[in-house]
Formats: structure tokens, C-alpha cells, sequence
């Protein structure tokens, strides 16, 4: 996919018209089989019917963990985590927010050893993640010993598909030389809030406007595409109108968001361009009354995969960032974002740190299959979506 030419831009104008003009109507919402389910599931006998350790490699392989360390060895919980229960992707970071320490990376050199000794101790593979947008928000950069990057606004402002393939193959290139193989962008969403603290002020939207955001997604994806480097787009259902940082403190766009926030992610759906989708933790009541859209069937089941028709990887943000955690317990989160239909959950292990983190959610979701709140053929397809972006070695 080449990502560039005026046949191209035509082609994604006239699928992002298309499903405008069908209409986004609004998202009825579901009965709530979980209403009392934020206490965690109290274990019980396996039932004859449910293949309970390939289950718990299925649930393992939906989670992104981080972890503390440049170096690993064979008894660290993240490579036992790795090599026994079959924990399906690690996500890294330069810095760790809790101590302001360095975390996973000092140097190239470093880092590459490290994302091998990790892969080393994955039986099928392992999902090595990092958020590279570009700009202010790169894990990876000069005061780690790799170059410099342009931001996603930067690269907007001038919208050139030669600059832009130019731009994203550098970072490509440097993701595929130390082991990365999931780059947690390009960011999808419109810049109409120039006082967004999470979003316009760090220069991570494109633009305001969404022909440029999709021209701009479009051929930053394909360029990744060519490394074999999967992507996702983000902040579903678009966080550019935000006043606030889901990170760090509940979010409520009610009274800012619009449905134009929707239409990048409309249009590179459609056009099939997207690898995966990650869904955002703000409060919107226009989608769902009660809960942040990543918990919500309204907006994950009927919005994103009713709707617009999407039927890969949904993904969530960070599970422990202040929007959930101010208002769910770990399991009750966790419980409710299963409901919701995402496929794999992040927990980056940085506003809190819980080496438990996978074998207790493990346990939990079994749990969940076990009293009929989810079902095993639900953690197949979620499984089966994952393999399908990363196939088992």
C-alpha cells in the first residue's frame, strides 16, 4: 500500500463521506449483566468442559505489561511471566513515572539486548510495544542515544506524503533495528482543542483538520506496514476536544466532543488501513451515561464494531491510569472492559506497580468464564485476532 497520489485521497473522501452521510445514531445502551461485579471472583472447581490451561495462555497472550529494568533474568517475574503463562506483550518505557529513574532503556545497544533476552523466553513470540509518536511523547531519543523525531504536528503542518513516509520510515527503521514490534500510534485524533494539555499542547495531533489527519495516519501506517512494524490508531472516539489528561485525572468531554471527532477513525477503517484500535478512558454521556468509553459495550461493541464495522484488535489505554482507577477497583475494571468487547488490555505497571498483575487478572477472567460473565469463545476470538497481527512463532 503506497499511501500517496490523488486516487488515494479520493478514495478515502469519498468512504469517509459515505458513512457520514449514513448517520452515527446514538448508542443504545445494554443491560448490564455486571452490575455487582467489581468483587473479585472467588476461585471454584474447573468445569470438566473448559480447557483451563490453554484458557490461561489465551487470556496471558491479551495482556501488555510494563516492567522495571534494562537487563532481565530467567527469574524475574516478567520472564516467568513470559516463558510460563505465556504473557502475550511487554511495553517499554524510558523513564518510570513513580520514581523518575531510567526504566527500560539507556542505549540502543542496551535496549536491543534486552528486547532479546525477553524474546528469548517467549515460547510463541512475543508482542515488544512502545509509544513512538514523534515529537515530545518518543521513548525513544537523543537523551537515550537515538536521533531526534519530528511530532505528529510538525509532520501535519507541512502534509507532504513524501515527507511523512520519510519521516514515519525513520522511525520504522529504528524500531525495527532494536526488536520493537508495535508502535502505539499514530494519534488519530483532531487537534480542535489548541489548549488540550494531552493532546495539542505536546504537538501529538496531525491537525484540526481530518483530511490532513487521515492523509498523514495513512501513510505513516503503510510506511510501518512495509517494516512489519503494527500500529494503532488512537484516541478512539477521538480525544482532541479534552480539557484534561485520562493519565492522570478523570476525563468528562460531554460538553466538548462532537461527532466530526469520529471521522478519522471512520475513514481509515473503512479504507483498511488501521492494525488495531486503541479505545481511550474518558467519560463521554453522549456515548454511554455511567461509564469511560474503554468500559463501555455502547461504545466498544455497538459503536466501533456495529457502526463502523470494525472487527480487529481493540485495545485499551493504560488499565491503571487515574480514570480508571479513581472510579473501578483492577478486577472490576478489568471485568467491565471484557464486557465491553476490547481484545487486549495494557497495563503499563507506571501510576501504580504490580508484578501480580498478570497472574491475578489471569485468575480474575477465569473467574469471569467460569460464573458465565464472559464466555471461553470470546477470549478465542480476542486470541485469534492477536495471532492474526502477530502470528505465533
Amino acid at each position: 500500500m503506497t499511501g500517496d497520489g490523488i486516487s488515494r485521497r479520493g478514495l478515502l473522501a469519498a468512504a469517509g463521506a459515505a458513512v457520514a452521510a449514513a448517520g452515527l445514531g446514538a448508542c443504545a445502551k445494554r443491560p448490564d449483566p455486571a452490575a455487582s461485579a467489581g468483587a473479585p471472583t472467588t476461585p471454584v472447581a474447573a468445569s470438566p468442559t473448559l480447557d483451563e490451561a490453554a484458557l490461561r495462555k489465551k487470556i496471558a497472550r491479551m495482556m501488555i505489561v510494563g516492567f522495571r529494568g534494562a537487563q532481565v533474568g530467567p527469574d524475574d517475574w516478567i520472564m516467568k511471566d513470559i516463558s510460563e503463562r505465556g504473557l502475550g506483550g511487554v511495553i517499554l518505557f524510558d523513564r518510570d513515572q513513580l520514581t523518575g529513574e531510567s526504566r527500560n532503556i539507556n542505549s540502543p545497544a542496551q535496549v536491543t539486548a534486552l528486547i532479546k533476552t525477553l524474546q528469548g523466553a517467549a515460547p510463541h513470540g512475543l508482542i515488544v510495544s512502545i509509544d513512538q509518536e514523534g515529537g515530545k511523547i518518543a521513548r525513544l531519543g537523543p537523551q537515550n542515544g537515538f536521533p531526534a523525531t519530528k511530532s505528529q504536528a510538525e509532520i501535519g503542518a507541512v502534509n507532504s506524503p513524501p515527507a511523512t513516509r520519510a519521516w514515519a520510515g525513520g522511525m520504522a527503521q529504528t524500531l525495527v533495528q532494536i526488536g520493537v514490534n508495535f508502535n502505539f500510534a499514530p494519534v488519530a485524533d483532531l487537534a480542535v482543542n489548541p489548549s488540550n494539555p494531552a493532546i495539542a499542547l505536546l504537538g501529538r495531533s496531525f491537525s484540526a483538520d481530518p483530511n490532513v489527519v487521515v492523509s498523514c495516519a495513512t501513510d505513516t501506517i503503510d510506511t510501518y506496514r512495509e517494516a512489519k512494524v503494527r500500529t494503532s490508531i488512537k484516541h478512539f472516539p477521538g480525544l482532541g476536544s479534552a480539557t484534561g489528561n485520562t493519565d492522570f485525572e478523570a476525563v468528562d468531554v460531554t460538553d466538548t466532543w462532537t461527532r466530526a471527532e469520529i471521522v478519522p477513525f471512520q475513514r481509515l477503517i473503512a479504507a483498511g488501513t488501521a492494525d488495531t484500535v486503541m479505545v481511550t478512558h474518558f467519560l463521554n454521556r453522549k456515548l454511554d451515561p455511567d461509564r469511560p468509553v474503554s468500559l463501555s459495550h455502547a461504545v466498544v461493541t455497538d459503536l466501533l464494531r456495529g457502526q463502523l464495522g470494525w472487527d480487529g484488535v481493540v485495545v485499551t489505554d493504560d488499565m491503571q491510569a487515574v480514570a480508571i482507577t479513581s472510579r473501578y477497583a483492577r478486577d472490576e475494571a478489568t471485568t467491565y472492559a471484557l464486557e465491553a468487547g476490547v481484545d487486549q488490555l495494557v497495563f503499563c505497571n507506571q501510576a501504580v506497580y504490580d508484578p501480580a498483575i498478570v497472574t491475578e487478572t489471569v485468575d480474575h477472567v477465569l473467574g469471569l468464564i467460569r460464573a458465565g460473565k464472559i464466555t471461553a469463545a470470546q477470549i478465542d476470538r480476542s486470541a485469534a485476532r492477536i495471532d492474526a497481527l502477530w502470528p505465533p512463532r
